[in-house]
């Protein structure tokens, strides 16, 4: 399937006319990250360079398609017998973030791996302010925004079936990760309790949104990273 083109939104338009999402990871997007535009359009860049006429193989998993009816992929390139996986590349150039779909967890494992390679190098976005991995207590210009927060969970609960995971002592102002109950059953198939996360040094991501202080909701564990 050869690529036609590369949309500013960052969906891949094949030849015969399908569009093809970029499973997995989330391009910078400028004003609307609160950042610099450059780094938005050396993604864009980067993508086409490497996909322009290309003939591309497709991962797919199910469900297959976007409520756009866009194909959800994990795409690849062969150039001079070398395989290039374009999520992977613009990760490790630190052109992207990790943004796991709840129902479309594969790849989380190498897609992590590339984007903390991309961080520790401060390639690309990671070396700009703007995409800094934030601190609990400075979320106060982020709402509406996709952001990485960083901190330790001082308590965690579940009340009405809704789990919260508090990182600080005032709910009512701090930062929180809750999830929806209807959420909570693939917590559980993971094996994980969000209440065992109470003192735990976590990294999670997802977008901000304002529901008695900033508050981040997850809905797949792949958004909660346990560090040490």
């Amino acid at each position: 399937m050869r690529v036609l083109r590369i949309e500013d939104n960052g969906v891949l338009v094949l030849k015969d006319g399908r569009a093809v999402d970029m499973e997995g990871i989330l391009l910078p997007r400028g004003r609307r990250d609160h950042a610099p535009a450059s780094v938005a359009r050396d993604a864009l860049a980067e993508a086409r360079a490497t996909a322009d006429r290309q003939r591309a193989t497709l991962m797919l998993d199910r469900p297959k398609e976007d409520r756009y009816g866009r194909l959800r992929a994990q795409v690849f390139f062969l150039h001079e017998r070398a395989q290039t996986w374009l999520q992977v590349m613009l990760l490790r150039h630190g052109l992207a973030r990790v943004n796991i779909a709840p129902d479309r967890p594969e790849c989380a494992h190498e897609l992590y791996a590339a984007e903390r390679e991309a961080r520790a190098a401060h390639a690309g976005l990671w070396a700009l302010a703007a995409y800094r991995i934030r601190q609990p207590d400075d979320l106060g210009h982020d709402v509406g925004t996709f952001q990485i927060v960083e901190g330790k969970i001082v308590s965690a609960a579940i009340r009405g079936g809704r789990a919260y995971l508090d990182f600080g002592s005032d709910w009512h102002s701090n930062f929180t990760a809750s999830i929806a109950s209807d959420d909570m059953a693939r917590f559980r198939r993971a094996g994980l309790d969000p209440r065992t996360l109470a003192g735990k040094h976590v990294r999670v991501r997802g977008w901000v949104q304002s529901m008695n202080g900033p508050d981040i909701e997850l809905s797949a564990p792949e958004q909660i990273e346990v560090l040490p």
